[in-house]
Order: structure tokens, then sequence, then C-alpha cells
């Protein structure tokens, strides 16, 4: 008999992933196949009898909706505590709001919170537990801070010298796409959260191929181990995979979304709304001063039509720009996932927009600089290099990227 937690959370996820998919009658055929992710992969002989911290969050599910932190503990896994994310346990928290910590009322668990007063787990945080399980849906982008608390956590499991297991997931804009640049010497743009991964802005790794560049790194290496897809290869975008798409954030609520977020997201750093607040953010982008007469420059696998839309305050978007005021736009559709280049649009769009009358810079181009993790992009824009000139200038470092990840790849 099932425990009522256990109950509660798979009939919460199901409903979850309906929302995400939509009714069966608007799906796109599925695919001949599904992937298959590290949790539903994991054989449970090697972490028997061991007190686990579990780092989840509202997509750390399976395919048909059943939650990490119930799969393991229905295995028999000893789960004592769980620590969450930005966005929290259940990835309703807007972006860039603190993050409690407290306990789970499903399953009872205590939680910690990694984006609040801290992010990366302390020595007391970890205290009797054997070995960290991680399992959160990145966005393959090195700003979506999920990558960051991966690097984290496993920097701490190795001082602390616990294991960490790593249940792989895909990277929704494959492994082949890499696009953007490198981040800046610290002394020139310091560390943050938005910029601890190595290698290009859009690196094609998963978060377990990430792990293991990563702790290789190290000086005393954590004892990583990944529990590996079966299925997926790097060629692969989300809608290749045949898994439905469950939000890992509240503003991503697509695949469609997850490859224009790359690019899109950079309006972030600019008085243009990048669609917080609407249905579709990172897919709708406008503001009340842009002169719907002017018209971006065309990039390959998206197609932009003309739109109006109103940014709405919500749990999701409490404060959007542009609130309540009606601003004219830009809907993004992918029209071909498999040669859409998401940064190559935000550049774009950048470019096209600093020319006209209205824009405006957030912090005199600091908020792109941390965005991006380097200065040289806005100084680029600024002196009215042209998108082929700041593509160019990142070929060699994605060439050095290739082969430096290469130990680390595991499809």
């Amino acid at each position: 008999m099932p425990r009522p937690a256990t109950v509660r959370a798979a009939i919460v996820w199901q409903a979850v992933l309906l929302i995400a998919c939509g009714s069966p009658a608007d799906r796109a055929p599925e695919p001949a196949h599904t992937v298959r992710v590290g949790l539903e992969r994991l054989e449970t002989a090697k972490l028997e009898g061991k007190r686990l911290g579990l780092i989840v969050h509202g997509a750390s599910v399976t395919t048909d909706g059943r939650h990490a932190i119930d799969v393991l503990r229905d295995q028999g896994l000893n789960v004592v505590r769980l620590f969450t994310p930005e966005h929290g346990l259940r990835g309703r928290a807007a972006a860039g709001e603190a993050v409690a910590s407290g306990r789970d009322p499903a399953s009872e668990l205590p939680v910690v919170s990694l984006y609040g007063e801290h992010k990366k787990p302390r020595s007391e945080d970890l205290a009797g537990l054997d070995a960290l399980v991680f399992d959160l849906q990145g966005a393959g982008v090195r700003f979506y801070t999920f990558v960051s608390t991966m690097i984290l956590s496993l920097e701490a499991a190795a001082e602390a010298e616990l294991e960490f297991v790593v249940l792989d997931r895909p990277n929704p804009l494959g492994g082949e796409r890499i696009e953007g640049p490198v981040a800046a010497p610290r002394d020139i743009v310091p560390s943050s959260f938005v910029n601890l991964a190595p290698g290009p802005l859009v690196h094609g790794l998963t978060m377990g191929e990430m792990a293991r560049l990563v702790n290789a790194g190290l000086p005393e290496p954590a004892r990583l181990s990944v529990v590996a897809m079966s299925g997926w290869r790097r060629d692969m975008t989300w809608s290749d995979t045949g898994r439905p798409w469950v939000p890992p954030s509240p503003n991503l609520r697509s695949a469609e979304a997850a490859l224009a977020y790359p690019g899109v997201a950079l309006l972030e750093a600019t008085n243009v709304s990048e669609g917080r607040g609407t249905p579709r953010p990172f897919l709708f982008f406008g503001a009340p001063w842009l002169d719907l007469s002017w018209k971006p420059g065309s990039v390959s696998g998206f197609e932009l039509s003309v739109m109006r839309f109103t940014p709405l305050g919500s749990t999701a978007a409490p404060h959007p720009k542009y609130r309540d005021e009606e601003c004219a736009g830009f809907r993004v559709r992918v029209t071909d996932p498999a040669t859409a280049e998401p940064y190559r649009l935000g550049l774009t769009l950048l470019e096209s927009l600093a020319a006209r009358e209205g824009f405006e810079w957030r912090r005199g181009g600091e908020a792109l600089t941390w965005l991006l993790g380097t200065d040289r992009v806005f100084r680029d824009l600024s002196a009215s290099r042209s998108v082929e000139e700041i593509l160019a200038a990142d070929e060699a470092d994605h060439a050095a990227w290739r082969a430096r990840r290469r130990p680390a790849l595991l499809y």
C-alpha cells in the first residue's frame, strides 16, 4: 500500500505534466522511443543503508510524474534531508526570490535551501549524511543557476568526503550546440552565481557531464558517480526525447521557450520586456515605446511575428517590466530546433534594439556583463561591431572547449 504522501505527490505531478504538455489533441506526435533518465535507471544497491541528502526541485520526476523523493523512498532508500535550488522544492518561487529552509509537508523531510542565506551546503547541512544525490533539470545555459548549485554542491561533497551521485537528465538544447562567450578572468568580472560554470554560455553538456568535468579539476575530487541516461544522443533537443516537459522554473514553461531562452533572456539587461508576466515568457518580447515599423533581423530556426501584450503580476513574476502596460513587440517561434541559434538571436535583437529611440541598457551595460560573465560583448556592441564579428571572436574558445570537454562526455 503506497504512503499517502506518495499518492499526493503522484497526483500533483501528474497534474503538472498535463498543464505542461496540454491536452492530447494539442501534443505533437511522440518520437518512436523515450529517453530514460538517471532517476529511472538508478540501481539502488550502491545506496542501500546510506543516509542520503537529495537535491531536487519540481522537475525531478519520472515520465509518469513520480517525484524523486517518492521513487527513492519507495525503493527503500534512506532519504533524510532535502536540498532545494532557486525557485524552491516545487519550482514555484519567482526568479531571484529567496527560498527559506523548513520542512516539506508532503514527505515530512527537512529542507535546506541553497538559494537564500547561502548557496553552498555548509558542514552542518551535511552532518550525518553519507551521500548527496543530485537530480535537477538544467537548461544548458551558464546563467541558469542550477548548474551553479551543482558545482557548489559537488565542491561541498568533496570537502566533506561524501559521495556525490548525479542522476542525469537531457540538456534541452542538445549536446552539440555550443554558443556564446566564455567567462572573463575573475579579476575582470568577479565570480557570481550566474557565471560559475566553465566553458561557453551554451556549453552542450548534461549535468552529469559537467559534474565529471568540474570534478576532474578539483584539488581533491569528490567520490562522484553519474547514473547515465539511456537512449539520449547529442543531436537531440527536448522534442526528440519523448519526455513531457515539466517546467524546471516558473517562467521556463515549454521546450520551445528553453530553445529561445539563451537569446531572449539577454533582454533582461535592457529596458525591453523578455515576456515575464505573460503566458509565454522568453517567447514574447517588447516595450510600450517600441515602434512596430521596426523589424529585427532574421535568424535561422526562428520566426518572429508582430503582437501586443500586457505583462501582469503573478507569483511567477511579481514585478515584471511594464506591469499592466500594453507593450508592442513580437512572438518568437522556433521553426527548426536543429538549426536554431538562440545566442545569435539574442545578439541580433540587442544590436537592432540598441539603435532604437527609447532603448536603454540596465545599469549602463553592467547587467549584460553580469549575465554573460564578460564585458567584451557590451563593449563590442557599443563599438558597433556586427553580430558576425562578435560571434567570430568566440570560435577559437569553442574549438578549445570541444577538446577540453571530450574526456567528460558520456554520450
